[in-house]
């Protein structure tokens, strides 16, 4: 099938679908879990020793590792500010509750609870000086961001995709490290997020893949521009009091490639298993330039990592504001 019309026949087509995806990636509000499920329970008489083994479980918890948890939190805290973005998003009605509407509400009150949960897992941890990163959060917010996909949503649904797979890496990672330093109730939490992320990214790989069937052009021109202008982070305007915005984001991408959460060769396996996903190699009924753009995406992975394997694993240490003395 083939449709030769504007983004908003394509978003029409693909939205006709939209309830099995809410079914399919998405959980009932009642039977979900929610972050008090995983933290001390206030209104027991031992919430008090919950506390200070919570507190004491995190002792082995490196100073980088503190530091992306908590730069993690103030990317998942301010999330939900951008089902805006979405919301603007060229084929969305938001007077048409069940349309595309419905899947981006849905969706960010799933990715609400990530930011909770986390947040009061470091307030009770005493390991974060938690002004300084409110601050931070709330910087984020105020400033915006700017991905590069415009109104448009095929780049938007390709930069979800990416994304979703790179938080799920991420939060996996510290799972992993959670646990391997004793503190098993964070790798839990950790865990439970990077769960969700691989759902999401599950249902916007198939947003992608059905405009492929009906686009393929105009989809994989998105692709190309996409992957050109390369995925950045959604805090990449991350910064703390004082500190020039994307600095602090930089020093938080050194401690996660140190540490081992998100590294340049994750950022590259991601790419290549999105290529696998949308079987680009073998996509066809593509003009010139969709042409173009399928071989460029399929050598992109060799190129990046040629580049890879000449860059050095940063190893200057900083000081953030975040991290109680």
């Amino acid at each position: 099938m083939s449709l030769s019309g504007t983004r908003l026949e394509v978003m029409r087509f693909v939205g006709e679908k939209i309830d099995a995806s809410i079914d399919a990636y998405l959980k009932p509000i009642e039977t979900n879990w929610q972050p008090t499920d995983f933290l001390p329970d206030t209104t027991r008489e031992t919430f008090l020793d919950e506390v200070k083994q919570l507190r004491e479980s995190t002792r082995e918890l490196s100073y980088d590792y503190v530091a992306v948890l908590v730069g993690d939190t103030i990317t998942e805290e301010a999330l939900p500010t951008y089902e805006s973005w979405l919301m603007d998003m060229e084929g969305v009605n938001q007077s048409e509750p069940n349309s595309w509407t419905r899947w981006i509400r849905s969706w960010t009150a799933e990715e609400n609870r990530h930011g909770d949960l986390l947040n009061k897992f470091l307030y009770l941890s005493g390991r974060v000086n938690m002004r300084a990163m409110e601050v931070s959060t709330q910087y984020l917010i105020a400033d915006g961001f700017d991905i590069g996909t415009g109104r448009d949503p095929y780049r938007n649904f390709i930069y979800t995709s990416f994304q979703e797979l790179a938080t799920n890496v991420s939060h996996r990672r510290t799972a992993t490290l959670a646990k391997q330093a004793g503190c098993v109730q964070l790798s839990k939490i950790c865990g439970v997020i990077a769960s969700d992320e691989m759902r999401h990214a599950k249902a916007y790989k198939g947003f992608v893949s059905q405009i492929l069937e009906v686009d393929p052009t105009g989809m994989m021109l998105a692709f190309e521009d996409m992957m050109r202008k390369k995925i950045v982070m959604p805090a990449h305007f991350l910064r703390e009091s004082g500190v020039k915005i994307s600095d602090t984001f930089s020093h938080f991408s050194d401690a996660a490639q140190r540490l081992g959460v998100y590294t340049t060769m994750d950022y590259i396996e991601i790419a290549e298993s999105l290529l696998i996903d949308w079987n680009i190699g073998s996509v066809n009924d593509l003009n010139d330039a969709g042409q173009r753009a399928r071989d460029y995406l399929m050598a992109l992975p060799s190129r990046l990592r040629r580049v890879a394997d000449r860059t050095k694993v940063p190893t200057l240490e900083y000081p953030f504001s975040w991290i109680a003395a």
